[in-house]
């Protein structure tokens, strides 16, 4: 697909000589649409751009000429206020236009607007942007769970809210990266500095990726429960609470639906993308932990060039020249010597098998061969010849392991089984539970506590493999519940919860292990 055509003069304003003037004025009409004001008078424009902190001198032939060249430029429309009252020809003059932004105005100054912010901004990785898409699909889910007609309004909202947090997610996440990918080729001068920022770049990174996978697979699973109430029927209520105001023309539905979709199917592409795609949430972990690489070997450049005086390159360019300015070969070979440890062969102390033929007096190129190993000759040291050592034999740890492996998996399936509530309990009605079942209860209870509750005060956690969630609403009031097991009893308030299965259960684990 070709990208959009942008007309030539949309941002002119902003190359000219007069360039300045004409953003004030951009920024004086932007104002007046922040406060509602419609349009503006040429008085008003000259109000506006004091209250702007324009205060440059200005006559009204050079307002008016700046006014008809944004005309010009198709950026703000003038029409003629026939229906006002004029004292004189004067006021006549200066009162009966009436400037306005177009719709190609509001965009240039929207497209400013938008640059500047950029230019001031930095990028972010932040968790809290996935835990509240989590919170806002979790709500979505509950809320199309109602076919009250009152929720649309809620519906579309949260909707908005949903994807301001997705747009979020992937401009910090643009920004953040291009930052990084800038940080690593940047070479500061104050040493330092330098240093220190890229150490607390690490330990950013590094806290960012810890849970991050456990993160997205909630994040995957609501996105996968609400998908399964239906994406279109979540559109069409949403498009209900919209209440888009008529227009001329073509039905604004149509647009507004097409635009949900993209951002819908943009989020499948970060967590949950069709076929065997990866999901970009994967690959923003990928982007992380090679950056962490890649920053602990600049690290590493810029603690090697502090420690030395001067690079390798400088050492053998200065040697070069020594050598060139050298008066002889002779003295060249002892520089030579000097330079590079020039010294006897490695293999001079090794001894021939029967010196005694050999006079001492020998020259090395008139006395016999000596024999050198290769190991020798590639590693620099003889070879030591030892032991052999005893092969262990591993097959009672591996069937040990099997069995230990065997034994929690049948411990976990029968967690499972008394766990599983099929649907909204009470804590009571779990009655006496072994031990280690309710250790597991426990864990499962603790990582709903640790979630944020949304707006309905309902928590909702996966464990780390994401095939186990819990969902735990607020205690009523009243006395507590005594869960009994045989090492003691557990008192608690009586919590509404509710334990099922992602993956399927002890069954699906049992297909996927024979699969």
């Amino acid at each position: 697909m070709a990208p959009p055509r942008i007309p030539a003069e949309m941002f002119q304003f902003t190359t000219t000589e007069r360039s300045d003037l004409h953003t004030a004025v951009m920024y004086a009409f932007g104002d007046a649409n922040e406060r509602l004001e419609t349009f503006l008078t040429f008085d008003q424009v000259r109000e506006r751009l004091r209250a702007i902190g324009w205060y440059a001198p200005l006559d009204d032939a050079g307002l008016n000429r700046t006014l008809g060249q944004l005309v010009q430029w198709k950026l703000l429309d003038v029409v003629q206020n026939h229906a006002g009252a004029y004292a004189t020809a004067q006021e006549y003059e200066r009162k009966n236009l009436q400037y306005s932004l177009t719709r190609r105005g509001e965009a240039a100054f929207a497209g400013v607007q938008h640059a500047l912010t950029v230019l001031e901004s930095s990028g972010a990785l932040q968790t809290a942007v996935l835990d509240a898409i989590a919170d806002r699909l979790g709500e979505l889910d509950t809320l199309l769970g109602t076919g009250d007609a009152a929720m649309n309004r809620r519906i579309f909202t949260t909707l908005q809210e949903l994807e301001g947090h997705l747009d979020a997610l992937r401009n910090n996440t643009k920004q953040f990266n291009g930052e990084l990918q800038r940080l690593m080729r940047a070479e500061g001068a104050d040493l330092a500095t330098f240093h220190e920022v890229k150490s607390a770049t690490i330990v950013y990174l590094q806290e960012f990726v810890i849970n991050l996978d456990s993160r997205a697979e909630a994040v995957r699973a609501v996105l996968a429960q609400v998908e399964l109430r239906g994406v279109s029927v979540l559109h069409q209520r949403a498009l209900i609470g919209a209440e888009l105001p008529p227009s001329p023309g073509a039905d604004p539905a149509v647009p507004w639906l097409t635009a949900r979709r993209a951002k819908w199917d943009g989020l499948r592409l970060w967590f949950l993308p069709e076929g065997d795609g990866v999901p970009r949430v994967r690959q923003l972990h990928d982007v992380a932990r090679r950056a962490i690489v890649s920053l602990l070997q600049v690290l590493d450049r810029i603690t090697e060039s502090r420690r030395r005086s001067s690079s390798a390159a400088a050492d053998l360019r200065a040697l070069a020249r020594w050598f060139a300015n050298a008066p002889s070969e002779q003295d060249a070979h002892r520089l030579w010597g000097t330079a590079f440890g020039l010294a006897p062969a490695r293999h001079a102390h090794l001894a021939h098998e029967d010196a005694e033929l050999i006079p001492t007096g020998a020259p090395w190129a008139e006395a016999a061969p000596v024999h050198v190993s290769a190991h020798l000759r590639t590693s620099g040291r003889t070879e030591h010849i030892g032991r052999t050592a005893k092969v262990r034999d591993v097959a009672a740890v591996r069937a040990a392991r099997r069995e230990r492996a065997r034994r929690e998996r049948a411990e976990l399936e029968t967690a499972w089984r008394r766990l599983s509530t099929g649907g909204r309990v009470k804590l009571s009605a779990f009655g006496t539970l072994e031990h280690d079942t309710f250790r597991r209860l426990l864990d499962l209870l603790g990582r709903a506590l640790a979630a944020r509750p949304d707006a309905s005060g309902l928590r909702r956690a996966v464990t780390t493999d994401g095939r186990i969630e819990v969902m735990l609403w607020p205690a009523p009031d009243g006395p507590g519940v005594e869960l009994h097991t045989v090492r003691g009893r557990f008192t608690t308030p009586d919590y509404p919860v509710e334990i099922r299965f992602v993956g399927g259960g002890p069954a699906a684990a049992r297909e996927a292990s024979r699969a």
